[in-house]
């Protein structure tokens, strides 16, 4: 084993049950978003590294998929309790590798094994289906299959999260998996391998591969390779997509999104200020779902801004670690200076920094990835800043007069994942169902996915979808059988 959750961090790759070199020699080093202190290395991957993780996994999936999909899971039951024995070891290697605070990091931790726990629930459910034939003495049986290789991608937002969230359903399924962790924030999702090799997982059936495009492109482009799920940003699902259409590879991609806040005049403002609040500012703005608009309806804006602003003002900026903290650090200094651009050109366009706006000030924030919570006003629907993902702690607010014209506001975006809408008035709901060109909404609540749900992006912001009975299905195809007897 190359590590433990202890020490400096120092992974290779693991490929067939064994931490193995990279081809490339070449080691890329983790920085601690909060000091830019390293926290550990990982091998830069080469394709070499690759075809032989999907060659292992492919190899490990004839055994696996003739198990019973319930020994499957009593497999991953077993990581659960591994991963439970660790998780404050967990939950600390998180922060120092993605900046989120230390409540939230427990939370992902706990997260990622009831995402795992919730696919164990389909060990029993794997269902087809028996129809009847035109012709006699026959039956059409249509039979629910693995897809054979799973290659996953995850994001930097959510790291151990998004893993157990794509490797829960690929295992139970009865596919193997080849999971290229984010390169930003690789840790704590490598540290699953050791966890797995303890409690028997065969050889083969878990690999992990870290590095950069290389390693990426070849996964995808393998004929291999049975599916792709990835979480990432727009731009690189669009070029998975692009890459996977050669073998026409099933793909299922959660991208970005531009969530629409709409408070009606009807809302309850004190539970609107609180969902706004947690769906804006949650892991630094560092989420696919946050508030990234907020559309307040002209007749109460005043008396809900000045509460929202007073629990914004409260916000404290500081180290993770803390528990009085409420925003920590961005992931790297490039999340930094674009923050800084949509501020400048939100300026230049006509908006008014109501509050924040730039890194903030003292001793402890002369390393680290920093910037303050961030409301402007005066923001116009062509601004930059209302259609560009922020991804950080930056809130456009604006103003609406009716219906009809917040509805027009929120589907102005090529984005298409969550919304939130606050409103007493069932009317409004109804018609939100049919004219909201979003595939997540939240209703008098702030944002905040379950895992029997479905997320699923419409437009740019994704395909095929995740979680629940739909999102699991994601990892089975079909075979029709005409049995005639």
């Amino acid at each position: 084993m190359d590590s433990t959750l202890t020490e400096l961090h120092a992974y290779r790759q693991y490929i067939n049950g064994e931490w193995v070199p990279s081809a490339s020699g070449e080691v890329d080093q983790i920085l601690n978003p909060s000091t830019e202190e390293v926290v550990g290395t990982v091998q830069q991957g080469t394709a070499a590294d690759a075809i032989q993780a999907l060659e292992a996994a492919k190899a490990a999936q004839v055994a696996w998929r003739k198990l019973p999909a319930r020994q499957r899971a009593n497999y991953l039951h077993k990581l659960c309790a591994e991963i439970r024995a660790n998780a404050e070891d967990l939950a600390k290697l998180i922060v120092s590798e993605q900046g989120k605070l230390l409540v939230v990091a427990r939370m992902e931790v706990e997260v990622t094994c009831t995402f795992i726990e919730y696919a164990c629930e389909w060990a029993r459910r794997i269902e087809g289906d028996i129809v009847a034939s035109d012709n006699p003495d026959e039956q059409i049986w249509i039979q629910k299959v693995p897809r054979g290789v799973v290659v996953a991608i995850t994001a930097w937002n959510f790291p151990l999260a998004l893993a157990g969230r794509k490797l829960g359903p690929a295992l139970v399924a009865g596919n193997t998996l080849v999971l290229k962790p984010t390169p930003e924030a690789p840790l704590s999702t490598l540290a699953l391998c050791d966890m797995a090799k303890k409690v028997g997982f065969p050889d083969g059936v878990i690999n992990m591969v870290t590095g950069g495009i290389e390693v990426g492109k070849t996964l995808v482009e393998s004929p291999l390779t049975g599916m792709v799920t990835m979480t990432g940003s727009t731009p690189t699902g669009q070029a998975i997509f692009r890459s996977a259409a050669e073998n026409l590879t099933h793909v299922q991609l959660e991208l970005g999104g531009k969530a629409p806040c709409i408070v009606f005049d009807d809302a309850d403002l004190d539970k609107a200020v609180e969902g706004a609040l947690h769906s804006r500012f949650d892991n630094c703005g560092q989420v696919c779902t946050c508030n990234e608009r907020m559309y307040v309806h002209e007749d109460i804006y005043d008396t809900f801004m000045e509460k929202f602003m007073a629990r914004v003002k409260d916000l404290k900026v500081g180290d993770p670690m803390l528990e009085t903290t409420d925003i920590g650090p961005k992931m790297n200094a490039a999340e930094v200076a674009n923050m800084e651009r949509l501020v400048k050109i939100s300026i230049e366009e006509g908006a008014t920094v109501e509050f924040g706006g730039s890194r903030p000030a003292g001793a402890e924030f002369e390393k680290g990835y920093w910037f303050e919570p961030t409301i402007l006003t005066n923001v116009s629907q062509d601004m930059t800043v209302v259609k560009e993902e922020i991804f950080g702690p930056i809130l456009p607010v604006l103003k609406f007069k009716d219906f009809d014209e917040v509805i027009g506001y929120a589907n102005d975006s090529e984005f298409g994942l969550a919304a939130m809408v606050f409103t007493q008035d069932m009317r409004k709901i109804m018609r939100l169902v049919d004219e909201l060109e979003f595939g997540e909404v939240y209703i008098n609540r702030g944002h905040g996915e379950q895992h029997q749900g479905f997320h699923n992006g419409l437009k740019m912001s994704g395909s095929g979808g995740e979680d629940g009975k739909y999102g699991f299905e994601q990892y089975l195809e079909k075979k029709s059988f005409y049995v005639n007897y």
